[in-house]
This record gives structure tokens, sequence and C-alpha cells, in this order.
């Protein structure tokens, strides 16, 4: 935990009492605020209270005591409406500030130089926060992660110059940071998203903008438009910024070129690292994820052999493109976390032959826009609410079996892909909707799906030989 001593004699307010909500009263508490909380939520503030924390009403409170009001990031700061603490703090004058932001002032105030690589975009930043993480690990440095991802970041550890802190910031957390100031800030890329919470891509694109407007060094990602405009500001401003893509050479920057990673120098270009045979790496996406992970390394001054050698040995992210089990050709790949049709193209894209486990409770859109991968797709499994309206999509474009539950669609997947001659097929859960119909959330559901692949006979084999 990092007690946050710059609040300490002072009255905060707090509202949220969810995981980063609660590790930050704590924080707060151990730092010497007086904090007040409050949650919408009964049972989260009685559990508040048996924690030993001062609990009220925000309804009923002074508020012109306070000196801020904290705000878990889930609860809404502008769109659709502000929540009611909001206006109650504007009202009062006081500022509006989130877990990200206690935890920059507290590093400012007592280890100014304990490095910090800020990652945020619309998708890839999970893996790409848990790769740079892994990396520098793997290299022998002390690292912490946390933030969007994992531990709450007030729940790590304290700062020192030796200790550096990966931290995943998504665009609720970045719009609650004012003053966030990582040492290196990287943006992987844009696509619409928390439009009801942010109302306009272009607000949502500002609000991600931030966190590399106020980094030392910004490694941005250009292969889509808004990206490509954010990395042009950054040169405007006269800031340091590093371009990556996983799609486009560049002539300065890092980018992906088949399995090879390459660093441009004015245009020249040298190959840094080869990805190929690293399965958590597989996939245009993960090129672009490399490349941040890569820039953002070479920024700390660590030598690109050492890195490409540490990228080998990346396990990838739980229900992310995570290889389950391999029986001989047939791969079993658990992608619960694509929930929406954008996220699932990602690994449709990283195989040739495909049996497709799609399904659950349906997103906008629906899977229309992964038309362009439908001929890699040797034949798709239909679980959950969606399974009727996706058969109707796929209706003479790929063959189809409304399998309804998971564990169904494990065993026919399983089952063909055996069959198939091809010499290499993917048994690939990556279901582009919801998990809330059949299951709490899309962990529990790939967690369902690791299960059922190794009850399977033909993955029992193959690890009793291995």
């Amino acid at each position: 935990m990092i007690p946050l001593t710059s609040f300490s004699g002072k009255k905060v307010a707090l509202f949220g009492l969810g995981g980063s909500g609660m590790a930050t009263v704590r924080a707060l508490s151990a730092g010497g605020a007086d904090v007040t909380v409050w949650d919408d939520a009964e049972p989260r503030v009685e559990a508040a209270v048996e924690a030993g924390f001062t609990a009220e009403d925000l309804r009923e409170a002074d508020w012109s005591s306070f000196e801020a009001l904290v705000l878990a990031p889930g609860v809404p700061l502008t769109d659709p409406a502000p929540h009611w603490t909001v206006d109650r703090a504007r009202d009062a004058g006081i500022e509006v500030i989130g877990d990200v932001e206690l935890f920059c002032r507290e590093r400012r105030k007592i280890c100014p130089e304990a490095p910090l690589i800020a990652i945020t975009g619309t998708n890839g930043k999970s893996t790409t926060t848990a790769l740079i993480a892994h990396l520098l690990r793997t290299l022998g440095f002390d690292t912490q992660m946390g933030g969007n991802i994992g531990t709450p970041i007030l729940d790590l550890e304290p700062p020192t110059p030796a200790r550096r802190y990966v931290i995943e910031c998504s665009s609720y957390q970045i719009d609650l940071a004012p003053s966030l100031d990582p040492t290196i800030g990287v943006h992987l890329n844009l696509s619409p998203d928390h439009l009801d919470r942010h109302g306009t891509m272009e607000n949502y694109a500002a609000i991600k903008e931030r966190l590399i407007a106020g980094s030392k060094i910004a490694v941005v990602g250009v292969d889509d438009r808004m990206s490509a405009e954010i990395a042009d500001r950054q040169d405007l401003a006269r800031m340091p910024v590093r371009r990556i893509s996983g799609e486009m050479e560049l002539p300065d920057g890092v980018f992906a070129k088949g399995s090879a990673l390459i660093e441009a120098n004015d245009g020249a270009q040298v190959k840094v690292a080869d990805l190929g045979g690293i399965d958590s790496l597989r996939g245009q996406h993960n090129g672009q994820n490399a490349a941040a992970a890569f820039a953002s390394l070479s920024a700390l001054c660590i030598e690109g052999e050492r890195i490409a050698e540490a990228f080998r040995s990346f396990p990838g992210l739980h229900h992310r493109m995570e290889l389950v089990a391999r029986s001989g050709r047939v791969l079993f790949v658990n992608d619960s976390k694509a929930t929406n049709a954008d996220a699932a193209a990602r690994a449709l894209d990283s195989f040739e032959r495909i049996y497709w486990i799609a399904g659950g409770k349906p997103k906008a859109g629906g899977i229309a826009p992964l038309d362009e991968y439908f001929g890699k797709i040797a034949k798709a499994y239909l679980i959950g609410e969606a399974a009727k309206d996706f058969a109707k999509t796929l209706k003479g474009k790929v063959d189809t079996k409304i399998s309804r539950t998971l564990a169904k669609a494990v065993v026919q997947a399983a089952a063909d892909a055996s069959a198939d001659g091809a010499s290499e097929v993917a048994v690939l859960l990556s279901p582009a909707c919801a998990s809330f119909d059949q299951f709490p959330n899309f962990e529990l559901r790939g967690e369902a799906f690791s299960k059922a692949v190794l009850e399977l006979d033909m993955v029992r084999k193959s690890r009793e030989v291995a």
C-alpha cells in the first residue's frame, strides 16, 4: 500500500467503494487524511464501516469542510450527466479527482525519479501493460504493475528510485487525473468505445491524449487516423514522440513487419526482434503491442538485445489470445476478453483456419463487421442469446452449429478440428459478445472454456505424452 501523505490532516470525501475505492480509503487513512465515505450500494457502505472507516450519506454532509472529492473511476464525471456528488463538489468549489491522480501526487512528493510507464488505448492496453511488466521483471528490475489491470494502483508498493511502475489507465481514470505525468506515456489506438460516458469520439480521444501530453516521452500508435493526429500534435508541441505501428512501415519509430520487429531512424531500418514462434504474441495487433513495449524499454535505455530475448518468455494475458492447450495440430485458444467485434477481429486475423466459438449477450452491430474474416472460419459454434442472430449473419458464408452452451461447443469444435487435415487449426473462443447471459464476467467464461478443454480426451492424452 502507498500511504497518501499529501492529504495528511485534511478532510476528504470519497464516493465509490469497489476494489479501487477501498484501496484508496486505506491509502488516504494511512497517510493521515480524515476520510468520509459513501456508496449507493448499502452492502459496500456496511463493509467499509466494518473495516473501521467513517461513512456518512454525502447528501447530508457539509461539503465546505472537504478538501476534495475522490471519485471511483466507474462513477460518471460528465456524460450522460455528472453524478450528484460531482455537482455537490463543484458547488462547493472543491476538486474532483481519482486514485491515479493521488498516486501521481504522492510520487512527485516522495520520489519523482521513480520511473512510471502509463499505458492507454481502446484495445491492447492490458496485453501491452502485462508485456512491459514481464519484460522489466525478466530483466531484473523491481516492477510494480496495476491500475486498470489487476492490483489497484494504491495497493502497490511505495515509490523508490529503483522501482518501476507499469500502469494501465482507462479513459475514466485519465479523466480524474488532471496532473498525470508519466515518464513514458503509451497511447496505442482509438476506436469507438465508452461514448455513453464521454459523449463523442472527439471527447474520448481528447481524454486519452492527456496521458501522453503530460509525459516526458510519448509512444504513440499511428495505425488509426485520430491516434496519428495525436502524434502530430506532440511534434507541434515539441514533445519527444516515438511512433509505433503493427500495420505499416515507418521512417522513424518501431513497427512490425511479418514476425520481425523493426526500428527505423531517418529511414534506416534495423531488425531488433523476431516474434516468430511466440504464441502469446501472434497477430498484427500484437505486433503493435510488442512495438510499444520495445519503444518504451528503449526509452529507459535498456539494450535492444536484452529486450528481444525477454519477449520469448512472455506467457500472455489470461483470457486474451491465451493458448490453453495444444493437441497435435490443434490449438485451443481462450480469447474470452474479446467482448465486441473489434476485439474478436484481432484474434480472427491471427489464425488461418479456425473453429470459432462465438456468442453471448450481443452488442450493437453484431458480427457483420467481421465479414472479411469469414473465409478463415471452417465452422462456427454459436452460444448464448446471440446464437440465432449470429447464425443469420453467417448463413451462406460460414458453416454453423447452434451449440447453445460453451461446454457443448468445446466438445463439438474439438471433434471437428481433430478431423481437419490442415497443418494447424485453432479452436478459438472469441465471443464478440458480453458474457452476462450465461456467466457473471468474461473471466469466468474463459475459465469455463479452459476447464472444458483440459477435460477433453485428446488434450489429456497430449499432456500425458508431454
